[in-house]
C-alpha cells in the first residue's frame, strides 16, 4: 500500500471510501476528502485539536445533496507540526480557506464550522462575503465578547482561557493522554474521553500539539455579526458548556438573518459526533431553505 506523502504513514481509510486528496496553496499542502455531485459546494471546517476526519458522519449524508468537502486546516493532521511559527491563527486559516475555494473554483458555497472552525468560518464570511452562501455554526468560537458584562459573564469568559491553560500545562509535561482527556472532558462532560472509540481518541492525539495555538482567536463584535449578509444557522448541543447559550442568543439578537437556534438532543459540544442524525437533519433542513 502506498504511503501518505505528508507523514509517511499509510493513507487514511475513510469509512465511506472517499480517498484522501491534497492541494497545494502558498507552499502548504492541505488534505481533504470530497464526495457528491457538481451541486453547490458545502465546506466543512473542523474545530480545535481535530481534522477533516471529525466529519465522517456528515460527508456521505451531505453528499447526497451537495458537493461536500471536509478539509484539514493548516498544521493539522496529516501534517505533523512542531508548534513553531506564527501562522496557526484564525485569520491565516480563513485566508487558506478562501484560497482553497478560489483554487478549486467553487464559487459561492455553503460553509459549516464547528467550535474553533465556526470562528474560522465567521472570519471567512467577514473577509470574503462573496464566497459564502450560508453559514452553519455549531458552538462557534470567537464570540466571548458578546457575553453579558456581569460576574457570571466574566466567569464564563474565563472558562475557555482556563481550559487552554490546562492543556498547555499538560503538554509541557509531555502528557498527551492527560492533555487530550481533560480537554475533551472539559468540552463534553466528565467521562467523555473514556467513552470515545480508539479511532476517535487517536484523532485528538494526532492534533493535540496544535492545542495551545488553538487558543488564539479574534473576538467578534455585535457590529460584525450584524454586518453578515448571509443566512446563518446556529446549533448547540443540549449538554454543551453553559457559556454557549448566552453567546448564541446574543449572536441571534445582533442579526435578523440568524435562524432560530437549534439544540441537538442527547449531545454535548461534539454534537455532530454525538447525535449525527439530528445534527444532519437540522443542517440539511436549513440548507434546503437557502
Amino acid at each position: 500500500m502506498p504511503t501518505n506523502s505528508v507523514t509517511g504513514a499509510r493513507p487514511v481509510v475513510w469509512p465511506n471510501g472517499e480517498p484522501e486528496q491534497f492541494v497545494d496553496i502558498d507552499g502548504q499542502r492541505f488534505a481533504y476528502v470530497e464526495a457528491g455531485t457538481d451541486a453547490p459546494a458545502l465546506l466543512l471546517v473542523h474545530g480545535s485539536t481535530s481534522d477533516y476526519r471529525s466529519w465522517q458522519h456528515q460527508v456521505r449524508p451531505f453528499a447526497a445533496r451537495f458537493r461536500t468537502i471536509a478539509v484539514s486546516l493548516r498544521h493539522c493532521y496529516p501534517e505533523q507540526w512542531d508548534g513553531i511559527g506564527d501562522d496557526f491563527t484564525v485569520e491565516r486559516h480563513a485566508e487558506d480557506l478562501a484560497a482553497f475555494i478560489d483554487r478549486r473554483r467553487l464559487g459561492a458555497i455553503h460553509v459549516a464550522g464547528h467550535s474553533r472552525g465556526g470562528c474560522v468560518a465567521l472570519a471567512l464570511a467577514l473577509r470574503r462575503p462573496e464566497l459564502v452562501r450560508t453559514l452553519v455554526l455549531a458552538d462557534p468560537g470567537g464570540l466571548d465578547g458578546l457575553l453579558p458584562d456581569t460576574p457570571e459573564g466574566t466567569r464564563m469568559a474565563r472558562e475557555t482561557a482556563q481550559m487552554f491553560a490546562q492543556l498547555r500545562a499538560n503538554l509541557a509535561n509531555a502528557d498527551h493522554e492527560t492533555a487530550a482527556r481533560e480537554f475533551v472532558d472539559a468540552l463534553n462532560g466528565p467521562g467523555t474521553w473514556s467513552r470515545r472509540t480508539p479511532e476517535q481518541r487517536q484523532l485528538v492525539l494526532d492534533n493535540i500539539e496544535t492545542g495551545p495555538a488553538c487558543a488564539q482567536r479574534p473576538s467578534f463584535t455585535a457590529a460584525e455579526i450584524a454586518s453578515l449578509a448571509t443566512p446563518v444557522l446556529l446549533l448547540t448541543g443540549a449538554r454543551s458548556p453553559a457559556r454557549y447559550a448566552p453567546l448564541l442568543a446574543a449572536t441571534r439578537s445582533a442579526n435578523p438573518r440568524v435562524a432560530p437556534i437549534v439544540s441537538i438532543p442527547d449531545a454535548a459540544h461534539a454534537m455532530h459526533r454525538d447525535n449525527p442524525a439530528a445534527f444532519n437533519t437540522a443542517v440539511l433542513d436549513f440548507l434546503a431553505r437557502h
